[in-house]
């Protein structure tokens, strides 16, 4: 149990642990599917831990959540329907608010107690975001939903969790859900998922979904950031069925988000567009020999 001045170990491998000072406890404790730490820290600030693993922090997760949601609503020529895989705290779900055009957001999340933790101890990342009108909140599996939903979307953006033994995450990131998710685009829709790690050690996740996307969609521009909070470079998957976002110049990026009245960004804008798609040689050779993942062998994170 996490206690104020105790030190919270995160396991990211059995080979690689990370030591945290705690210096507030907001909430700790087990919802019907994960573990949940939440606390403050004097470097990270708010601090969120699902099954021991991190998932945000105040410091920078206007970082991650940008990089997600940006690039992918930026690369659709008008997006207004959005769904939304995840994203139980609520700031990627911020983020597609900001365009003025996206009608309708649905948010596909299992865990409700996550939803209602997160809205009480971190406000901040939602900004009262699932008050909106616009916004349609389910919890139930990810993967049921997609099968079984006769909507089309513009944009599916995957906000969940690395796909650890025996989580519901396993079977959402394979060749046979994502076929799902291109049947369920519009013709320039657009996924994009977050895909974990990007160093140069733990970049199989990575390259596996990128690798697998390829068989699915017929434009697929991998990218990263780097994040202060993980400790790692971090990877990001963008798949289309016909537009490229490496196509679109600083002077359109602008444009759009003009356009769309998206304002108030504090790390994404369009001259750093191009740059998140450049990706060092180690990237490129993962992604070649990244394995094609299958319901009947799916990636198992090891931690």
């Amino acid at each position: 149990m996490a206690r104020p001045g105790f030190y919270f170990i995160e396991p990211f491998t059995e080979d690689f642990l990370r030591i945290l000072r705690v210096e507030k406890v907001l909430f700790q404790g087990r919802t019907k599917h994960q573990l949940v730490h939440c606390f403050e820290s004097r470097i990270f600030g708010k601090m969120l831990f699902l099954d021991g693993k991190i998932q945000s922090a105040e410091v920078d997760e206007g970082i991650f959540h940008e990089c997600l949601v940006h690039p992918a609503l930026l690369s659709h020529p008008r997006p207004q329907k959005v769904l939304i895989l995840g994203g139980g705290e609520g700031a990627t779900l911020r983020e597609v608010l900001r365009y003025d055009c996206v009608k309708r957001v649905m948010m596909i999340d299992l865990d409700r107690q996550l939803v209602q933790i997160s809205r009480r101890y971190l406000p901040e990342w939602s900004k009262g975001a699932f008050l909106s009108p616009r916004v349609k909140l389910l919890f139930r599996e990810a993967r049921s939903y997609v099968e079984k939903t006769k909507h089309k979307f513009d944009v599916v953006i995957s906000d969940l969790t690395e796909p650890l033994r025996g989580t519901p995450s396993v079977p959402l990131f394979t060749r046979e859900f994502f076929t799902r998710v291109f049947e369920i685009l519009g013709d320039s829709g657009v996924f994009v998922l977050q895909a974990g790690s990007a160093d140069p050690h733990y970049f199989h996740f990575f390259g596996s979904c990128a690798r697998t996307l390829k068989e699915v969609f017929p434009i697929v521009r991998p990218y990263w950031i780097f994040m202060f909070s993980f400790s790692l470079p971090w990877g990001f998957v963008l798949a289309s069925r016909a537009v490229d976002p490496l196509k679109l110049g600083e002077l359109e990026l602008g444009r759009r988000l003009a356009e769309r009245k998206v304002r108030g960004l504090g790390y994404y804008r369009p001259k750093l567009h191009r740059t998140l798609f450049s990706l060092p040689p180690y990237l490129d050779r993962a992604i070649r020999s990244g394995r094609v993942l299958e319901d009947k062998e799916p990636f198992i994170w090891e931690a």
